[in-house]
């Protein structure tokens, strides 16, 4: 694979061009890459942020209100879960329950618990529950 890299003239807009003969789960992954946002708008005590999606760990719906949690601070988001899950499309973020969508990369462990579900523990040793309709997507993220 050849890979090409130049610099934009001034004025001109940043683009990528990807030619392939065949689409591979790897050239998914990284057009999903080039598409994520950095960060998001969140908000926490009347002021607006913008928060990476690197430090993200999991987004939760709770009573139409999302919620956007970092290793120890809990953020509010304005936007509907779906909105988000849309937004961090990449191959870090995976949903889990109708409620909750995780960052993989702060997964540390998964192990079963019990009625066909699986439990996540993250880095921030957070525990979340990924519902049995979501297993399937979990296995084979982690090659289970």
């Amino acid at each position: 694979m050849k890979i090409i890299i130049t610099e934009p003239a001034l004025g001109e807009e940043e683009s990528v061009t990807i030619s392939v003969k065949t689409m591979t789960d790897n050239m998914v992954r990284a057009i999903n890459l080039l598409k994520s946002p950095d960060s998001v708008t969140v908000h926490l005590d009347g002021q607006a942020y913008q928060l990476a999606a690197a430090n993200i760990y999991y987004v939760e719906s709770v009573d139409l209100k999302t919620f956007v949690y970092a290793a120890k601070t809990v953020y509010r988001s304005m936007m509907k879960l779906y909105e988000l899950e849309q937004i961090l499309n990449s191959s870090d973020f995976l949903r889990i329950s109708k409620q909750v969508i995780v960052n993989v990369k702060k997964i540390k462990s998964v192990a079963p618990a019990g009625d066909s579900r699986f439990q996540a523990t993250l880095m921030n040793g957070e525990k979340v529950i990924i519902s049995r309709q979501f297993v399937p997507a979990l296995k084979e993220r982690f090659g289970l």
